[in-house]
């Protein structure tokens, strides 16, 4: 489907529409009548959309739609409860590894994707208690325990069985090739799992401490009981890291898979472990933990190169939460904000100069695959600095432009298109018809919500512009346009086309992105009340 898009006469007509599509959006933002309640529906839709995700589960109704029920899926012959090791799938390999989320479009669960989901989703009810309700619709709506905090434990129940009795965790598990069907309830290749990584086993050990910090929070003894678990599984991990040195940075060789290797770099397998080490200092007072931040943090690239960037939202969160803590070391401390200061310099001055149209800080080179979760990361960066009041003077300025990238999501871009699936009824006027996404597949009754029986279910967000988008080198047709041959912001196009057109580099969805936008979107919604 080929989407019509705005054609700006000039610059200026450019300005003029953003100004007049923004103080729309920031009238009702400041109505004090309406304040954060109008996203209220959309907060809780975009939630459920984990539940749609769940894998190894029925989706029934009172809980699923009727048009997006599904009976159980993944637990076939050879597939989650008996999942095998995909470089010897012998019986003796098998492990019961059901549960949790499906990773994207796809089927897969990578622990390496699953740590960036949880960290923000765990930010979302940390940072904003209040915005999240226990009746969302899911079947453990009403336990007297926030339905998000739920969610999250559905994919750290999968996650703690992704560990070993060493402490180590398996790297990912899922099909070997790009097989599927749909729905999920019909997809009965076999599955493997990886073997363990230091990578995965730092990712986990991360989100298992900042998940014993939140469940610990809260009063009742299941949570309680189960942030108990998360603490030792995070002890576990990181005991294994410290026996196993020669493992660190790991190197994973996907042997036996053709489907993405999801491995960290040692860059990216240092810094989660630093932000492991801060988690695990605020969980347990324990100063070893301490010790080892304040040895490490200058290897990060804020500290390193002064960078404030939407590329390393989650690094710089563990930086930041480190200061939460009591006993951190105040130089440390005072290193950590100094640098964040002078980093979000150039941010502050892109807004001072409306460098973009749209009030988004992305850089235009920065529209490639996952760019809507770039925007929505940028937003909660403009959000840090209001929280932990790192540049008073221009606080008001940062707290309108975290609320304008949200704004970006939701259609004042150049598209006018919220790029969430299905809110058409839900209030957006015009909203994603369809996405990249094996259940809700091209030619499926859940194609699209204009040409199709159901459409895809509602709240999830695409991945967004992308300049950089190729179709595969086997399709032979036209250029496809857009989201080919048109400037950044505009390299979209609300398609769900599979091979050679793979349109999953623009509208799939993606755990981590859904977090990073709920997130924000809690941030914004508690600001209007």
């Amino acid at each position: 489907m080929t989407i019509r898009l705005y054609e700006p006469a000039d610059l200026a007509d450019c300005r003029s529409l953003w100004a007049e599509l923004t103080q729309r959006h920031r009238d009702i933002y400041a109505d004090p009548t309406i304040g954060g309640a109008v996203y209220a529906e959309v907060l809780v839709q975009t939630q459920r959309s984990y539940y749609y995700q769940r894998c190894g589960t029925a989706k029934a109704a009172p809980y699923a739609d009727p048009r997006w029920c599904d009976t159980v899926c993944h637990l076939g012959a050879q597939q989650d409860l008996d999942c095998r090791l995909v470089t010897d799938p012998q019986p003796a390999t098998s492990r019961d590894l059901s549960g949790g989320w499906h990773d994207a479009g796809d089927y897969n669960k990578y622990v390496n994707y699953a740590d960036d989901a949880l960290h923000d989703l765990l930010f979302a009810w940390e940072d904003h208690p209040g915005v999240w309700s226990d009746a969302t619709g899911l079947p453990e709506s009403g336990n007297g325990r926030p339905d998000l905090l739920d969610e999250i434990a559905w994919e750290f129940r999968w996650l703690l069985k992704m560990q070993l009795a060493d402490g180590s965790v398996l790297h990912k598990l899922g099909v070997t090739d790009w097989s599927a069907a749909s729905p999920p309830s019909a997809d009965s290749g076999p599955r493997r799992y990886a073997p363990a990584t230091a990578s995965a086993t730092i990712s986990a050990c991360g989100a298992w401490a900042h998940g014993a910090i939140v469940f610990g929070s809260q009063p009742d003894s299941a949570s309680l009981a189960f942030a108990a678990e998360l603490e030792n599984a995070a002890l576990s991990a990181w005991n294994w890291l410290e026996l196993h040195p020669e493992e660190i940075p790991s190197n994973y060789d996907n042997a036996g898979f053709l489907t993405v290797a999801c491995e960290d770099d040692p860059y990216w397998q240092t810094v989660n472990r630093l932000g492991a080490a801060a988690y695990l200092f605020l969980l347990t007072g324990d100063t070893q933990f301490r010790d080892f931040f304040d040895a490490n943090y200058t290897q990060a690239h804020l500290i390193e190169w002064w960078w404030v960037s939407h590329w390393e939202a989650l690094a710089q969160d563990a930086l930041l939460y480190y200061t939460r803590a009591a006993e951190a070391t105040p130089a440390v401390v005072q290193d950590i904000f100094y640098h964040y200061q002078i980093g979000a310099q150039s941010l502050l001055n892109r807004l001072q100069q409306d460098a973009d149209a749209y009030c988004v800080l992305v850089d235009p080179d920065a529209y490639t695959w996952a760019s809507n979760r770039s925007v929505a990361q940028m937003g909660i960066i403009c959000a840090a600095l209001v929280e932990y009041d790192l540049d008073p003077l221009h606080a008001d300025l940062y707290r309108l432009a975290a609320a304008d990238h949200l704004h970006y999501i939701h259609g004042v871009n150049p598209n006018g298109l919220v790029y969430l699936s299905h809110m058409d009824e839900y209030a957006a006027e015009r909203s994603v018809t369809q996405f990249y996404h094996q259940w809700f597949c091209d030619g499926s009754v859940w194609d699209s919500s204009e040409e199709s029986l159901y459409g895809p279910a509602p709240g999830f967000l695409t991945g967004g512009p992308n300049s950089y988008y190729q179709p595969d080198p086997e399709y032979s047709g036209p250029p496809i346009v857009p989201p080919q041959n048109q400037p950044p912001q505009k390299s979209y196009r609300d398609w769900n086309t599979d091979w050679p057109e793979n349109s999953w580099e623009v509208t799939e969805n993606h755990i981590p992105y859904q977090a990073t936008y709920l997130r924000l979107l809690a941030w914004v919604v508690e600001q209007g009340e």
